[in-house]
């Protein structure tokens, strides 16, 4: 009869060992989940939101001009590791809401090398990333520059009229666009990456097509 009991015992610890296993598995296994989702969450948060000065991509042209006019920054920064000098044609540009503008920025690649690049990017103050509308912009790709090579790229955007209804903007008076080159480790294959730039050109180019031709 012990021995029953023993038996018994050492099976419902068995079981209960397994639950335990069982359970411990699935929360790794959601915790990798969820960190695998976290980066294009937080990427659609911030796009929809515009949170910490996250620009928009433009899906259709603006609606009209306004009278108001805003007055936008362009700052310019390259991260340690890419011999690169990147600048605007010009600092800044008084702008109406609702006008389409095209800018363009110089990058030289200064070093001996092949080097490859991508441009991160925000606006600031970060309240008002929800209204800086882009058409076009070189961030959306990576961008390979040969040994002293120099390439102009133009990023074309407006500001939403919309912003003229945010009571909390009124004050508004400047927008800084900031961009930063980061150097590519690991880019793209040569494949892969045409054809992300072709599906970017296309994208581009309707929503230009659309804002009026550009």
């Amino acid at each position: 009869m012990r021995e029953r009991t023993d038996l018994q015992q050492t099976r419902k610890a068995s079981r209960r060992d397994l639950a335990v296993a069982f359970l411990c598995g699935g929360f790794v296994a959601l915790m990798v989940g969820v960190s695998f989702a976290a980066v294009p969450l937080y990427s659609w948060f911030c796009r929809t939101t515009g949170f910490g000065g996250t620009t928009q991509v433009a899906k259709a042209p603006p609606t009209h001009e306004t009278a108001r006019t805003i007055r936008v920054r362009f700052d310019s920064n390259v991260a340690d590791g890419l011999s690169w000098l990147f600048e605007p044609e010009r600092n800044t540009i008084d702008v109406h809401l609702g006008q389409v503008v095209t800018i363009s920025y110089k990058v030289v690649n200064q070093s001996a090398r092949v080097t490859v690049g991508q441009a991160g990017y925000n606006v600031s103050p970060p309240t008002v990333g929800i209204y800086f509308e882009k058409i076009n912009c070189f961030c959306f790709t990576q961008q390979t520059l040969q040994p002293g090579e120099s390439r102009d790229m133009a990023v074309v955007f407006y500001v939403d009229p919309k912003l003229g209804k945010d009571s909390e903007q009124d004050e508004l008076h400047t927008i800084t666009l900031s961009y930063t080159f980061y150097p590519v480790r690991s880019p793209q294959p040569p494949a892969a990456a045409a054809g992300q730039a072709r599906r970017d050109a296309a994208a581009r180019t309707a929503a230009a097509e659309k804002a009026g031709g550009i």
